[in-house]
C-alpha cells in the first residue's frame, strides 16, 4: 500500500524477561518474535518500514538487516512517544497512514490488522487504536470512551484516577494515525506523569482536544494482541501459536 507506512517499536530491553538477550529476539514457537511482526508488516506491502531499536541494536541489525527495512536508533529510552518521534525523519514528506506495531506483540494476524486498517479508513479517522477487553486489566493503559462510544483518552495504570481501575478495555499499543497529525502531536507531548516518560497514548487526548476523529477498534481475541513481558508470557504465546499452526495444517493431513 503506497499510502501506508509502518513503525515497529523494538527498542526495549525487557527487564522482566530476566535475560541478557533483548526481548524481541526471544523465540515464540521457535521464531524470534520480531520476525513474526516483520512478516506481518511486509505482507501489508507498505511504502516503508521503520524499526526503532535501542538495547542490543547491533544484534537486531545483524539478524534482521535488509534493504526494505529502515533502522532508527532510540539512544535514550524516554517512552513510547519518544520512540515513535525518533522515526520521524524516515517519514519526512510522507502523506499517508502510519501503522504502529510492537515487536513484542507477535501473535497479531494479518486478518485482524487488515480489518483494523479498513476500519480506520472507512470511518475517516485521524487516529485509531486497537483495543481488547481483559478479565484482569492490571498493568495496562485503560480506554476512556465518551457517551457515544467515541475514544477520549488512554490512561496508563500508574496514572489512573481513584476508582477507574475496574475498566476492562485496554490499549494494545497498536495504532493507525494519519502522518499529518502524528508527528506534530508527538512534538507537543509532556513527560509530566508517574513514569516521567513521553507516552504515545497521550496523542489520543491531543486528537480529541483538536477536534480530530479518534476511535477504538476492539480485537475479539485477547491472546492475539498479547504483549510478551515475561518468560511465562513467552511460553503461553508459544503454546497458542503451535496450536493455531496445528489447527491450520492438520485438517490437510499434515502433522
Amino acid at each position: 500500500m503506497t499510502n501506508l507506512g509502518v513503525i515497529i517499536l523494538a527498542a526495549g530491553k525487557g527487564t522482566r524477561m530476566k535475560s541478557d538477550l533483548v526481548k524481541v529476539l526471544h523465540p515464540v514457537a521457535g521464531t524470534p518474535m520480531l520476525a513474526l511482526t516483520l512478516n506481518l508488516a511486509r505482507n501489508l506491502r507498505p511504502d516503508r518500514i521503520a524499526v526503532v531499536v535501542g538495547f542490543q541494536r547491533h544484534l537486531v541489525h545483524e539478524q534482521f538487516g535488509a534493504e526494505d527495512l529502515l533502522f532508527v536508533d532510540q539512544k535514550e529510552q524516554l517512552g513510547t512517544g519518544h520512540a515513535v518521534l525518533t522515526a520521524s525523519p524516515v517519514f519526512k514528506n510522507f502523506r499517508g497512514t502510519v501503522l504502529i506495531l510492537c515487536g513484542d506483540v507477535p501473535l497479531l494476524t494479518e486478518k485482524t490488522i487488515k480489518r483494523f486498517l479498513e476500519f480506520h479508513k472507512e470511518e475517516g479517522n485521524t487516529l485509531s487504536v486497537l483495543t481488547t477487553r481483559l478479565e484482569d486489566p492490571t498493568g495496562y493503559g485503560r480506554i476512556f470512551r465518551g457517551k457515544k462510544g467515541e475514544l477520549l483518552r488512554i490512561v496508563e495504570q500508574k496514572d489512573l484516577p481513584a476508582g477507574e481501575d475496574a475498566i476492562r478495555e485496554i490499549n494494545t499499543g497498536i495504532y493507525c494515525v494519519e502522518a499529518r497529525f502524528l508527528f506534530k502531536a508527538l512534538t507537543g507531548l509532556s513527560n509530566q506523569n508517574a513514569q516521567r516518560e513521553f507516552y504515545l497514548t497521550d496523542i489520543v487526548a491531543s486528537a480529541s482536544s483538536q477536534g480530530e476523529k479518534a476511535a477504538a477498534y476492539l480485537a475479539e481475541d485477547p491472546m492475539e494482541v498479547m504483549g510478551i513481558n515475561t518468560r511465562l508470557d513467552l511460553a503461553k504465546a508459544s503454546r497458542y501459536l503451535l496450536r493455531k499452526m496445528a489447527e491450520r495444517h492438520m485438517p490437510e493431513g499434515q502433522p
